[in-house]
């Protein structure tokens, strides 16, 4: 196994699970291998059920969360140092790392945005209907989705967004008139969205980093999904680089 590979498995327990390395995962061993890593099946979770697992400090509209808390379409959630929580809303699921505040807004348990103040987070969005487009904000970017894995990171001056499947359109918001459509496959297309300060170009390629393939199967599961890459013929394992 690669090191490239190894490391993405350091950072998939290290991030999601805190758990010790598991060798050889590849392919369709994955789901099994999480379920010995976390010692529990990652199945759809019941309605009613926000949660799927969560470690250190999480606050869920300003109040300490365990894992009977409820996480609504219009919750504030927020993770502290060394902590995490992943979760689903409707047919949304998420996973927020540590050091990290997400504002939801929506109805009827359906997100319609989300604004990412500060950290990261990985998302899986269901398919909207009549033509809906769920708006992802970060300190420097404005996102539009349907029906998309997305991963981003919201810093002061910087953000990263990572179209892992699906099509989304990035504008920043320094400059609404730098815009791009983002057609992607399997993390196809990460971006940079500076804050401007100078720069003529605020939308720069960027590096795939800080997720893996495996959480995004583990989290499109807990809203009976696959993700949309498990369809390529081509794909037995993490691209090199993860």
């Amino acid at each position: 196994m690669s090191d490239q590979i190894i490391e993405a498995r350091r950072q998939f327990l290290r991030y999601t699970m805190g758990s010790a390395l598991v060798a050889g995962v590849t392919g369709s061993s994955v789901l099994p291998a999480l379920v010995h890593a976390m010692g529990k099946i990652p199945e759809q979770l019941i309605a009613g059920k926000s949660i799927y697992d969560m470690r250190g400090t999480v606050f869920v509209d300003g109040k300490l969360a365990n894992e009977s808390t409820y996480i609504s379409a219009n919750s504030l959630v927020e993770t502290g140092r060394s902590s995490y929580v992943v979760f689903v809303i409707g047919f949304d699921a998420h996973i927020l790392r540590d050091n990290s505040k997400v504002q939801f807004k929506g109805k009827d348990n359906i997100e319609e945005s989300l604004r990412l103040a500060t950290g990261k987070l990985l998302s899986v969005f269901g398919a909207r209907t009549g033509g809906s487009v769920h708006q992802v904000q970060t300190s420097t970017a404005t996102i539009g989705i349907r029906g998309t894995g997305l991963y981003v990171e919201s810093e002061e001056d910087v953000s990263y967004a990572c179209t892992c499947y699906g099509h989304v359109d990035i504008v920043a918001n320094a400059d609404p008139s730098q815009q791009e459509k983002v057609i992607a496959t399997h993390h196809d297309s990460p971006r940079y969205i500076g804050k401007g300060g100078g720069y003529s170009q605020l939308i720069t390629p960027a590096p795939m980093k800080n997720h893996t393939d495996e959480e995004l199967m583990l989290i499109e599961q807990l809203v009976g999904r696959k993700p949309a890459f498990s369809t390529l013929k081509s794909y037995t394992a993490p691209r090199k680089g993860y």
